[in-house]
């Protein structure tokens, strides 16, 4: 019988070993790979554009408080710096310099005007001759009240005697003493007497008017003189020009010793304890634009409150001027000229769906956006409303919530929608 071998000879024991920790790196690398690439190379199969999430920049919709601001640049001014103008031609004598610090009522210039002080002079005297005048007619109207007295009394004098003799013809006439002719005499005489008194009284009466007109008429023309004269002393004393508010010394606009015609710009003051901003307004907020706005300046960082209180009337290379007046300019170190940024506030408004400003409103018209939903972008039209410096306020299109593309949209070249990947 012969004996045919197997192959059990050629066969090897093979020992099983666990998997090493290197291979499962490498197998959980192979399974990430697969994770990010599947569906990076399924989107390019299916034409469907693939965005990673870093490019974009998202934000959500918010509602709430929407404030439509502008931000404007200024400069600091005094919101008040008078200029000191010439009362009265003459020669004008400083009596400070430029920069000097100044109170209220303190002498700045003084003008030498010889015109106008011979003037009050000339005024002056011719008062002194009226108040003379006014004088002696008082003392010839007492005189005149005097006569009058003396006039009334002998009046009254003759008026008793009259009616003494009335009297004694009364009783004569009753003794039959005296005749009939006498009586009726007497009593002409008494009548005669009667009138005499009663006009005596009258034209004392009108003399009495008369100087009391006289005195009067003095009166008046002494006061217009005295008016004249306060008001040449006002303007004499008015050439000692005096600083109305505390601050500085600005620029003396003539030399010293000068000599100066009248209202002619002489020297300027600046109050350093009130501020305002002037600035500059671009020309399509015009409309917008109303007295009282609230607004902010932002003085070594700090937001100072102030309101808007002038506006130009006429639009210069492009923007409006404007003034902020600051409602807390005190202890803030402001200095004349100084460049500030300012925040006008043109409207506010609440219960506002609202979105960060941001490169989307100028893609493709500000009409669409991005709607972001789970790991896909789908192309949504919107409507934009007002804008401030941070926001923009949403119409339509959108919701409370929603998570948008805010960045440049021209990544996504137009597509109706686009995956997000990491």
């Amino acid at each position: 019988m012969s004996y045919i071998p197997d192959t059990s000879a050629q066969d090897t024991v093979i020992e099983h070993r666990q998997l090493s920790w290197r291979k499962w790196v490498i197998a959980a690398s192979i399974l990430i790979a697969g994770y990010l690439v599947v569906p990076a190379v399924y989107a390019w199969f299916s034409g469907e554009r693939a965005i990673v999430r870093s490019e974009l920049k998202l934000a959500q919709v918010q509602q709430g408080e929407f404030v439509r601001d502008i931000s404007v640049q200024g400069k600091v001014v005094a919101a008040k710096r008078p200029t000191i103008y010439s009362p009265s031609s003459g020669t004008v004598t400083y009596a400070v310099a430029a920069g000097d610090t100044v109170s209220v009522g303190q002498l700045l210039a003084e003008i030498d005007s010889p015109e106008l002080t011979s003037e009050l002079a000339q005024q002056r005297a011719e008062r002194d001759r009226l108040f003379s005048a006014l004088e002696r007619e008082r003392i010839h109207a007492k005189q005149k009240a005097l006569a009058h007295e003396n006039n009334i009394g002998r009046a009254e004098v003759a008026l008793n005697a009259a009616k003494r003799e009335m009297r004694r013809s009364q009783e004569g006439k009753d003794k039959q003493v005296v005749s009939d002719i006498d009586f009726q005499k007497a009593k002409d005489e008494l009548q005669n007497a009667e009138r005499e008194y009663a006009l005596t009284l009258k034209e004392i009466d009108l003399l009495r008017e008369s100087h009391k007109f006289e005195v009067k008429n003095r009166e008046l023309e002494y006061n217009r003189q005295q008016v004249v004269v306060e008001e040449l002393e006002r303007r004499v004393a008015a050439l000692q020009l005096l600083s109305p508010v505390a601050g500085l010394v600005g620029n003396l606009i003539v030399e010293q010793k000068t000599n100066v015609t009248k209202n002619q710009p002489l020297v300027t003051v600046v109050d350093l304890s009130k501020f305002e901003v002037e600035v500059q307004i671009p020309e399509q907020y015009g409309d917008d634009l109303a007295l009282g706005m609230q607004a902010e300046v932002f003085v070594n960082n700090r937001n100072i409150l102030g309101e808007l209180t002038a506006i130009s009337p006429e639009i210069s290379k492009g923007s409006i001027a404007g003034k902020i007046r600051l409602l807390e300019s005190e202890s803030l170190g402001l200095k004349q000229n100084q460049r500030l940024t300012s925040r006008i506030i043109l409207e506010q408004k609440d219960n506002v769906l609202y979105l960060p400003r941001g490169q989307f409103e100028q893609s493709q018209g500000g009409q669409f956006t991005y709607l972001v939903q789970q790991e896909k972008a789908v192309k949504t039209r919107i409507q934009l409303g007002a804008q401030s410096l941070t926001q923009i306020e949403v119409l339509a299109g959108l919701s409370k919530g929603d998570t948008v593309v805010v960045s440049d949209l021209r990544v996504f070249k137009q597509a109706q929608q686009a995956r997000i990947i990491e």
